[in-house]
């Protein structure tokens, strides 16, 4: 090889590497522009799914999103909202309704009115505007909810959403409902105990979103409810008038009253039959004014089933 040769292929490859080094440089600025992009979206992405976090909503739940009434057609902030509008005093009877929440298709996002389908991309993500209509989403319920410090859980035993936390709750399937840990040995069992209205105030205590209280003999009744009763003095169950507390102290103190009021002599020989609401057994006892106690479990919670004080056998009609 001569030196032009020589030197002519050295100047070649001294280009061609110069080239390879440019088009390296270029390749890396472009990947490296790129991964700046896709880290600016991935930002950007986050901070819009986190947007209106808690901002929306309404007094039942915070979301960002409405829904659209499958049975009406018509768009609430949730369920409630909807059936407390439908079912006001001030609507006509014949055109109240619920909302069947497993049937709701279409929710609007709250931060864009975009109307789109229950779980149509990614859960509970818009897919107009990317934001994050709901931290809890189920997607059986069609439930949206902001605020997971009520630790929402879906039961399948009872079909809905329910909130506390799935570890602090069972679903006894006798009594159909979701009821505390702490009962789970020891409640006596009721078939379909939720499945009715609260005997006080009327609402149906399977969907409520109040404290339900299961009481001693099995029936159930709201907190508040309950705590009412106990206000004006009233200890039994609106069901089944069994003690719905630890009466025994009550007892003691009737004890005490009894004691202390003698009856008329017309009335010492009088007996009545009673039944004890508490134990269910009847009694033959001496009567008294103030109360019958039961010879049975001692308690006063009874009702007189035969007899009646006598009359005063010195009274006579007049002529």
């Amino acid at each position: 090889m001569s030196p032009v040769e020589g030197a002519s292929i050295s100047l070649r490859n001294s280009l061609g590497f110069e080239e390879s080094k440019e088009v390296i440089d270029n390749k890396n600025e472009r990947e490296g522009r790129s991964c700046l992009e896709g880290a600016n979206n991935d930002a950007r992405a986050s901070e819009m799914l986190e947007k209106g976090f808690m901002q929306y909503g309404c007094a039942h739940y915070r979301r960002r999103c409405r829904i659209k009434a499958p049975c009406c057609n018509e768009v609430f902030d949730c369920r409630h909202c909807h059936n407390e509008a439908k079912n006001n005093i001030n609507v006509e009877r014949k055109h109240g309704h619920d909302l069947p929440r497993h049937q709701v298709q279409q929710v609007i996002c709250s931060l864009c009115d975009t109307e789109q389908e229950v779980g149509l991309l990614v859960r509970q993500v818009c897919f107009n505007c990317g934001v994050c209509m709901g931290k809890y989403f189920c997607e059986t319920c069609r439930l949206y909810d902001d605020d997971t410090s009520k630790k929402q859980y879906h039961c399948n035993g009872c079909g809905i959403c329910r909130i506390g936390g799935r570890e602090n709750f069972f679903h006894c399937y006798k009594c159909g409902c979701c009821y505390s840990i702490l009962l789970k040995n020891s409640h006596p069992c009721v078939e379909g105990a939720m499945h009715h209205d609260c005997p006080v105030c009327f609402e149906y205590l399977f969907e409520s979103r109040n404290d339900v209280s299961v009481l001693p003999c099995g029936h159930t009744i709201h907190m508040s409810c309950l705590k009412e009763m106990q206000q004006h003095l009233q200890y039994a169950c609106p069901l089944c008038s069994k003690s719905v507390c630890d009466m025994s102290k009550v007892w003691e103190k009737l004890d005490m009253e009894i004691a202390a009021t003698p009856m008329p002599q017309s009335y010492l020989d009088k007996r009545v039959w009673i039944l004890c609401n508490d134990c269910g057994a009847t009694s033959e006892v001496q009567f008294h004014v103030v109360a019958q106690k039961c010879l049975n479990c001692k308690s006063y919670n009874t009702r007189q089933t035969r007899g009646s004080p006598t009359t005063n056998p010195s009274s006579s009609p007049s002529h």
